[in-house]
């Protein structure tokens, strides 16, 4: 409730505006019906013809102005509602941006995506109704009561106690229904999560002919998310049929009580009706917003949980901001170890290693033995648990972010493409980059040549996660584009895996290169940290580490650790075989 009148106080002039043409709105129905008792009582019963068109075309005049209040109203209800939901999700994904990988693991990106569409949408149609309905219905609901009471004070007691029937139902109906509310929009963040990670693996799911298997997933939570709103309307399916009931039977009594009504006050007996009408219509308003509000309610809960969340790596203290240029690419691991929230272990145990500046440096292991997770200790994706990742000396929490992050070139394991043209993402590197420099990062991933056969060169249109290249292809632009950035440490994660050896040779040969600030990048040197399965691609760094359940194997060159480390060894001749003078065959 605090989130949603937060944003609501940004646009207070506006929720004002609309508020006092919904005023005056509710003031004009409630007029028509005190004009139409003095229509019956004094124009009918006298024959007075001139009072009737009097009466008339006042009720026409009011009926007009409370037409012309609710258009005003329509239009900044509209308006304003529409403008907090574009701040709620612009913050909200503003938010996101500023979170770890910690925090968006925790909250998981398919409950994200529910909480910036559907859960922003709830709060949009509740601060809609709060402008449209909410309010008139408790003007109409207490004008209609107190004109009652004025105009036949006898019904006075049987309007109290119908007003406190009605209260505890509606009462009832929100205590009820707000945790089912929030069940649904939990069955919604489930089903989302389904239907993305089927998407996402769509090749995976027909090539094993999974339909049926992904098929009947999608029932099992699809069905889960129908009778979560079951459960959830159900509250409503009860009691407004109730409050309904309660009204109506207030009416029969009104009438009842009425029934000795003198023949010159039928007028007022029949606005009296027409007031308990409009106590109906009012009360099916109110407790139809009320529904809409328990669902805003809860939407609001899940989206304060990510406006609230704390990032779980703010640099404690002063932070220390060199300028890119000042990152020389040292790196040191001093003693890490790491574990990811919420595991029963740790991944990665007292790891103790120097990388210099301009080295090539090759990490290789077993699936599982935490090599990509060591990767992202370096760009801060995550922080160690215990000990600490330094650069050139620094603490990397007690660096600015941005700048050591505008320092790092990332190739990950899974090839990323935007929408969009080659020219598009390979200047994610660096916008400003020109074309001659576009056109030698790509020439270094061995890009250049398919780019210029594609049909536009480098305005290529690509499509969603560049779906109309190769494997190969989306991770040799992947690479040009980290190459573009021109970072003082270069981070590849497996990025040559799809690419045949031949050209994974020519590739690593040239980051090589440009890592010792030779070839074609001059005098700028880069450190280098490359990840693979394949012993081949690692061997020709300068050093190498091996890793095996977390733990440093092996920390030398090639030659070293073929005769000091076992496990090593034993991925060698798994590979290649053939083991003479020290590994060289």
């Amino acid at each position: 409730m605090r989130l949603i009148f937060q944003y609501i106080r940004k646009h207070l002039c506006i929720f004002l505006l609309s508020t006092f043409f919904l005023t005056l709105e509710a003031m004009a129905d409630l007029l028509q019906p005190a004009f139409m008792s003095r229509i019956v009582d004094r124009g009918v019963r006298n024959g007075d013809v001139r009072r009737i068109l009097i009466y008339g075309m006042m009720m026409t005049g009011i009926a007009f102005a409370g037409a012309v209040c609710a258009m005003m109203r329509n239009i900044f209800a509209s308006r304003t509602s529409q403008a907090i939901g574009r701040e709620l999700r612009r913050d909200m994904y503003h938010k996101v941006q500023t979170l770890s990988m910690e925090n968006i693991d925790r909250l998981q990106p398919a409950s994200i995506i529910t909480r910036i569409t559907n859960d922003v949408t709830q709060i949009q149609e509740f601060i809609n109704r709060i402008m449209r309905m909410m309010v008139k219905a408790p003007i109409t609901c207490v004008g209609a009561v107190v004109l009652i009471m004025v105009q036949t004070p006898r019904q006075a007691p049987v309007i109290m106690i119908i007003g406190v029937v009605v209260s505890l139902l509606i009462w009832g109906n929100m205590r009820i229904g707000y945790p089912r509310f929030g069940a649904v929009q939990k069955s919604l963040d489930r089903l989302n999560g389904v239907t993305r990670e089927f998407l996402s693996a769509v090749r995976v799911v027909k090539a094993f002919g999974g339909e049926d298997e992904e098929t009947e997933k999608f029932g099992a939570v699809s069905g889960e998310l129908a009778w979560a709103n079951v459960r959830a309307l159900r509250a409503m399916a009860v009691f407004s049929p109730l409050i309904n009931l309660t009204i109506n039977f207030g009416i029969v009594v009104l009438l009842w009580i009425s029934r000795s009504q003198r023949s010159g006050e039928i007028g007022r007996l029949m606005a009296s009706v027409n007031y308990m009408t409009q106590m109906l219509f009012a009360v099916a308003m109110i407790s139809n917003s009320l529904n809409t509000a328990v669902r805003a309610f809860a939407s609001a809960e899940r989206i304060g949980e990510v406006l609230d969340e704390k990032p779980a790596q703010e640099a404690p203290g002063a932070l220390e901001v060199p300028t890119v240029s000042e990152i020389r690419g040292d790196i040191r691991f001093d003693h890490v170890s790491f574990a990811y929230a919420g595991a029963g272990k740790e991944c990665l145990r007292d790891i103790d290693i120097h990388i210099r500046p301009g080295e090539t440096v090759g990490v290789i292991g077993a699936t599982g033995c935490g090599k990509t997770t060591l990767m992202n200790l370096i760009p801060r994706f995550y922080d160690a648990t215990r000990g600490r990742v330094l650069i050139d000396g620094r603490d990397v929490t007690k660096m600015d972010e941005k700048t050591l992050r505008e320092a790092i070139g990332v190739v990950p394991q899974k090839a990323l493409l935007f929408s969009g043209t080659i020219r598009d993402n390979l200047l994610w590197g660096r916008p400003g980059a020109g074309q001659e420099e576009l056109e030698r990062a790509a020439g270094i991933a061995c890009a250049h040549e398919f780019i210029g056969k594609s049909g536009q060169g480098y305005d290529t249109l690509l499509g969603q996660g560049g779906v109309n290249l190769s494997g190969g292809q989306k991770q040799r632009l992947s690479l040009a584009r980290a190459l573009v950035r021109r970072p003082r440490i270069l981070l590849l994660d497996d990025c040559t895996s799809a690419l045949d050896a031949g050209t994974e040779a020519k590739v690593l040969k040239g980051i090589r290169e440009m890592g010792r600030g030779t070839g074609q990048e001059m005098g700028q040197k880069m450190t280098v940290v490359l990840i693979s399965q394949r012993i081949c691609a690692v061997m020709g760094a300068d050093r190498i580490l091996c890793l095996d359940g977390g733990r440093v194997q092996g920390w030398g060159t090639h030659r070293e650790l073929m005769e000091s480390c076992q496990v090593y060894q034993a991925i060698y001749d798994s590979q290649i075989g053939g083991r003479e003078n020290g590994g060289e065959t």
